[in-house]
């Protein structure tokens, strides 16, 4: 970690400006909680009339990357998802989707770990708060949207701020800005955790790699991470689980255990297995790309 090409660093968003079909990217430059430079990828649609954009409904995503690359190739799959919630927005809602590259990924500082990237999300939402919100503004609803091991960072990241809630909320303090609640989550090709792969692949009691869950340094443990967001009983997020109906990664099971994990803590979770998608084509496929915006529709 990371998984980083040859030249990803180098990668530019106008690079790819072809294959956005008219969505603008614009790079924007945040700082960690630590100082840590990161890079963000930022594009905006809607179809609002001027007189109306007071009342509007403003929907951010916040998108978290799996392990490999950089972000401006990822950045044509994403623009198809907002080109559809553009002809489908109507005159009421905005929609802003944030891509967030992780520290030691494209063109952003320092070095990735589990903590680093913990960090890197929540700055990623911070400046959802901060930039894309003015006082006047009816609150935004956020979504985190994460793809593979960016689902393990999202559903963190949404444990991390659903305690902020709970102790904002506890303090009567609610104008807060980090007491805005996570709307919905969108877990792409997601596991349980980095533990929990290791014993799905080697299943083999005799095989040594299943017993160095205590030697892993990087968990990402998204079933901890949904039994936290239940705890706080606070507003929980609608959640989609996407499988990979042909995953050369992730074995099947795993999303449907996070599935019953849900189910079991009363969480509103709908899964949908996207068929003949190999583990990064979940987006790209029309069956993948509907279920996205449709669910991110709800929250318009």
């Amino acid at each position: 970690m990371p998984s980083v090409p040859p030249f990803s660093r180098s990668e530019r968003i106008e690079d790819y400006t072809k294959q956005c079909g008219g969505i603008t990217w614009k790079e924007e430059r945040i700082k960690a909680a630590d100082g840590v430079d990161i890079a963000l990828a930022v594009a905006s649609v809607d179809g609002i009339k001027e007189e109306m954009r007071k009342e509007a409904a403003h929907v951010a995503i916040v998108y978290y990357q799996g392990n490999g690359g950089a972000l401006p190739p990822r950045l044509s799959s994403l623009s198809v998802v907002l080109k559809a919630l553009r002809r489908e927005a109507g005159s009421s809602t905005r929609y802003t989707l944030v891509a967030v590259s992780y520290r030691g990924y494209w063109t952003s500082r320092g070095r990735p770990s589990e903590r680093g990237i913990g960090l890197d999300a929540a700055a990623a939402i911070q400046y959802v708060r901060s930039r894309l919100h003015r006082p006047a503004d009816p609150p935004i609803r956020l979504v985190l949207w994460g793809q593979s091991i960016g689902a393990g960072v999202a559903t963190s990241a949404a444990a991390a701020l659903s305690s902020i809630v709970q102790r904002e909320k506890g303090s009567r303090n609610g104008d807060s800005a980090l007491a805005w609640p996570v709307s919905g989550l969108v877990l792409e090709t997601p596991f349980v955790s980095v533990r929990a792969m290791l014993t799905a692949i080697y299943p083999q009691k005799w095989l040594p790699y299943r017993y160095l869950g205590p030697f892993l340094r990087n968990h990402w443990d998204s079933q901890s991470a949904l039994l936290k967001i239940a705890d706080t009983k606070t507003s929980c997020p609608r959640i989609l689980i996407l499988q990979a109906g042909n995953d050369e990664l992730v074995p099947s099971g795993q999303g449907v255990q996070l599935e019953e994990t849900c189910r079991d803590l009363s969480l509103h979770v709908q899964r949908i297995v996207v068929s003949r998608a190999l583990h990064n084509e979940v987006a790209a496929k029309g069956q993948g790309r509907r279920a996205i915006v449709d669910f991110l529709h709800g929250f318009g």
